[in-house]
């Protein structure tokens, strides 16, 4: 008969689930039992490396992620990758092994005293089985939660004994051959009365969000732009994981400010807003502000019912990004409004020893293949990436939407690997390269031909940038001497090499880039924020 670890995998069979990504517990062991020849496990020698790795491949691959965890000692490792993973709305399933049923109430070593409630604030469901039958239900919710909009985490505890228990077949077929599908289309009202507001305004633009790109829209985003002749913003840059619009194309101005004041004043001139596949919005820090310009009204288009719910202002339609922004191509007329006026090519940046942050990515920019992909979180010279990149292509840019530091370098490996043939650039400073480092290994060991760009400043620079906007003084801790994330990358195995000056850092990421291992390339460049 089957076990409920037979019907477990037979459930991942069937939703492509077949590479999973773990840190393997004693708790866990009984899951991994006679590991199935036609999966793949990802192994991470740290839970929050495992979920960021997971966190990447969910978002390059489309699919929900399978993720298996430690007990309450794991979870609690990947707590800040989770929250992570929760603000990029990754599908992922985690699970994590728990006590054996007799020993739960004893509270036995390792057992998990409340596990469903532990990751509760930044998952959509957490749940514990209360019978090991349950299990396979229990794992195709999770699926299905996961996968439906807006995505995202969630979690199950599995008591250590429930994998050889004997399935029940009949509930274990059924919940193996479900499918759910959760493609909403918007109101054809709603869209009606949408295109007429938007041909109606006199100067409208459009904001394109990280959703834009996550739901396949990237087309239907192009063509309305050009179509109403629209200036295109993109959302701000702390909460947008993802491009929502090529940032070459003659329409794109730029990148919202993430502060309320700021950010209205950037709108001024425009009577309506259209946001597509963004909150309303990423703000941090808070400066206060009108949220919008005198006169001007704001429809944003989202599939997350609480991005909805929350926004401190404007209309919204709840439903798929790309079905909406389709319908609504079709809805709207040829515009003979004046097209926008392309943004200036990016200026070379000035000679400076050491050199600036611009003059990397500059260099990077010229280097990255058409196809290359930006993992990134060097947050000091995050603008400065974007104005010289100019990144142009769906899938191509993936950033940490959380905010917090230390939680893009392990997800470049994710990344890659559902898109072998992309070559993928993780750019990122040497004090969040820190966080988990031993993401490094895993890229070693399963061969993974990423670029790890350390920009090495010696500091915390976006803290000191923010210490003074927050009028702080005498903050301890923002200082990085004497890190040298280059011998560290060495002992893991990856062949590094400390970049000076432009032409070095020109061969040294020629090198990497081309390389079929990973490769680390570390540039000591300029303290301070760098914008362009």
């Amino acid at each position: 008969m089957a076990t409920v670890r037979d019907a477990a995998f037979d459930l991942f069979r069937e939703h492509g689930m077949t590479t999973m990504f773990g840190n393997p517990g004693s708790t866990e062991l009984p899951m991994l039992a006679e590991f199935p020849d036609d999966f793949r496990y990802v192994l991470g020698l740290q839970e929050a490396v495992v979920v960021g790795m997971a966190d990447g491949f969910a978002q390059a691959s489309g699919r929900p992620t399978a993720v298996n965890l430690h007990t309450a000692p794991g979870v609690g490792n990947a707590m800040g990758a989770i929250f992570n993973a929760q603000a990029n709305k990754a599908p992922l399933l985690i699970t994590a092994g728990q006590q054996v049923r007799a020993q739960m109430t004893l509270q036995a070593n390792l057992t998990n005293r409340d596990a469903a409630r532990v990751p509760h604030p930044f998952v959509k469901w957490s749940y514990e089985v209360p019978r090991a039958e349950d299990v396979p239900l229990a794992l195709s919710h999770g699926v299905h939660m996961a996968a439906l909009p807006p995505r995202g985490p969630v979690f199950v505890s599995i008591p250590m004994d429930d994998w050889s228990v004997e399935a029940d077949e009949d509930a274990a077929r059924h919940a193996i051959s479900r499918s759910v599908s959760g493609r909403s289309a918007a109101d054809p009202e709603a869209v009606e009365d949408l295109a007429e507001r938007l041909a109606a305004a006199s100067n409208p633009v459009l904001v394109a969000g990280p959703d834009v790109d996550a739901s396949g829209a990237w087309d239907a985003a192009i063509a309305l732009a050009e179509r109403q002749r629209l200036p295109v913003w993109a959302s701000p840059a702390p909460g947008g994981g993802r491009l929502g619009f090529p940032e070459a194309h003659p329409n794109f101005r730029g990148t919202l400010p993430p502060a309320i004041g700021p950010l209205g004043q950037m709108l001024e001139g425009h009577d309506f807003v259209l946001v597509a596949g963004s909150s309303i919005f990423p703000y941090y820090p808070y400066i206060p502000g009108p949220l919008l310009p005198e006169g001007a009204a704001l429809v944003a288009i989202t599939s997350d019912p609480d991005e909805a719910a929350r926004a401190p202002m404007g209309d919204a339609i709840v439903a798929d990004v790309r079905l909406t922004l389709e319908a609504l191509l079709d809805a709207v007329p040829e515009s003979d409004r004046p097209p926008p006026e392309p943004l200036p090519a990016p200026e070379p940046p000035p000679e400076a020893d050491p050199i600036s942050p611009s003059t990397v990515h500059a260099a990077l920019g010229d280097l990255l293949p058409d196809d290359g992909i930006v993992v990134l979180e060097s947050p000091s010279s995050t603008m400065a990436l974007r104005n010289q990149l100019r990144l142009s292509r769906p899938g191509s840019y993936y950033f940490g939407a959380g905010g917090g530091l230390g939680h893009r370098h392990y997800p470049a490996g994710g990344v890659h690997l559902p898109q072998p043939g992309r070559p993928v650039v993780c750019v990122i400073g040497e004090g969040s390269a820190q966080y988990a480092i031993s993401a490094l290994w895993s890229a070693v060991a399963y061969r993974v031909p990423v670029t790890f760009l350390v920009i090495r400043n010696e500091e915390y620079a976006i803290l000191k940038w923010f210490a003074d906007a927050e009028s702080v003084e005498g903050a301890p801790g923002l200082d990085l001497p004497a890190l040298d994330t280059a011998a560290i990358a060495s002992g893991y195995g990856v062949e590094s090499r400390r970049a000076e000056g432009l032409e070095d850092v020109r061969d040294s990421l020629a090198d990497a880039i081309g390389a079929d291992s990973p490769r680390l390339v570390e540039v000591r460049v300029a303290p301070g924020m760098h914008l362009f």
